[in-house]
């Protein structure tokens, strides 16, 4: 079974704080999400594997721990997944980056895909999955279908806000799935909103509300 991380860190407390103010611009909230994103990946890059590589200092030759190849994909869910990647490259510049793109279809409320380009060796790589909402989960978990249906194995989805029906229909649908969340609040409303939310996380990235 995959684990659940919520974040307890202060800095990301009070980051997505700012975040869910109603004042706060389009510029301060990307430049926070790009913020979160890092602090984030820090953790959930934790388990990456090491090697041990011989170098040489100023002073003399000696034997210092690197990450073991940087096999990595980094893949948000479009529009607002988007707001997650710039933070995630400053970690791992070198990850390569895939796209996938849903709408919800209106009779059904089912996710449609309309785009999914990903790295050609997606089964080889250690795939961060991106989208700053994670409502009733079915985005999450049709998105991570997709890429699975492409070949990818070891997947962790991180978010900025989630609401407990989305966790266990993502946890139910991938329980091999690791779930990185900033915050994890109260519930969905009528219209499956995150309560208390931020409102429409690619609206307010993108200044389209």
């Amino acid at each position: 079974m995959g684990k659940i991380y919520v974040f307890d860190h202060p800095l990301i407390q009070h980051k997505v704080a700012l975040m869910r103010m109603q004042e706060t611009n389009v510029k301060d909230f990307r430049q926070l999400a790009k913020e979160i994103a890092i602090l984030m990946g820090f953790e959930a890059t934790r388990n990456l594997e090491l090697e041990q590589v011989e170098i040489e200092t100023p002073m003399c030759k000696t034997k210092v721990n690197m990450l073991k190849g940087e096999d990595i994909a980094i893949v948000p869910i479009l529009r607002a997944g988007l707001g997650f990647v710039d933070g995630m490259l400053e970690l791992v510049p070198n990850a390569k980056v895939g796209h996938v793109g849903l709408y919800r279809d209106p009779d059904s409320h089912e996710p449609v895909e309309y785009y999914c380009k990903l790295p050609a060796d997606i089964d080889k790589r250690r795939i961060f999955v991106l989208d700053p909402m994670l409502a009733t989960g079915g985005s999450a978990s049709a998105a991570i279908d997709f890429i699975k249906k492409r070949g990818g194995k070891d997947i962790t989805f991180m978010c900025l806000i989630a609401a407990p029906e989305g966790i266990k229909v993502l946890q139910d649908a991938h329980p091999d799935v690791d779930i990185y969340i900033a915050a994890k609040d109260d519930k969905l409303n009528e219209k499956a909103y995150i309560l208390p939310g931020l409102g429409d996380a690619g609206d307010r990235l993108y200044g389209t509300k």
